[in-house]
């Protein structure tokens, strides 16, 4: 069996110096949410063995922050086909990285509730900082194409801050 989790970037600053797209910044709650994704995470066991993250700075951000903070020791590789590409690509990266047991996509809306309707058919409404948890009947991820995943969790922030926060931008 192999475990796919699919996370979004935490929330951006839209109102920071930045220039182009890619290079948005986390704001400080966004930069709070992927810490507590990374504990939380932990917590439920569910750390990636690898993390795989689109090269846009508020997804690299969140991984690193996730990683750190949930003590996963899992590396991080930054793979550009994930910054702007389509559920074909996430499914291509995931498919042709190395062979772990749990795998960990971080990106984009509104590919990431795309490619987790495509993988299981199911919708899920990915929030800044959530994280999913995909699992198939598999032994390598080179069969991952057109196999259907079960979704057996939906990590959500403010599942576990307490409040009714909406965190929906981006």
């Amino acid at each position: 069996m192999k475990t796919l989790l699919v996370m979004r970037h935490a929330k951006s600053d839209w109102n920071a110096d930045y220039g182009s797209d890619h290079e948005r910044p986390l704001n400080d709650r966004g930069a709070d949410s992927a810490r507590l994704m990374g504990k939380v995470l932990s917590d439920e066991r569910q750390v990636p063995d690898l993390v795989i993250t689109s090269t846009a700075v508020r997804a690299l951000t969140t991984a690193a922050l996730a990683n750190e903070a949930g003590k996963w020791d899992a590396d991080i590789v930054g793979e550009s086909g994930l910054y702007g590409g389509g559920t074909d690509a996430a499914v291509h990266v995931a498919s042709w990285s190395p062979d772990v047991d749990r795998l960990m996509l971080v990106g984009h809306q509104p590919t990431w509730s795309n490619l987790v309707l495509k993988l299981t058919g199911e919708r899920v409404e990915m929030k800044t900082a959530t994280a999913v948890v995909v699992e198939f009947d598999i032994d390598h991820g080179s069969a991952l194409p057109g196999e259907q995943g079960r979704l057996t969790a939906v990590f959500q922030p403010r599942d576990y801050l307490g409040r009714g926060d909406d965190t929906s931008s981006s």
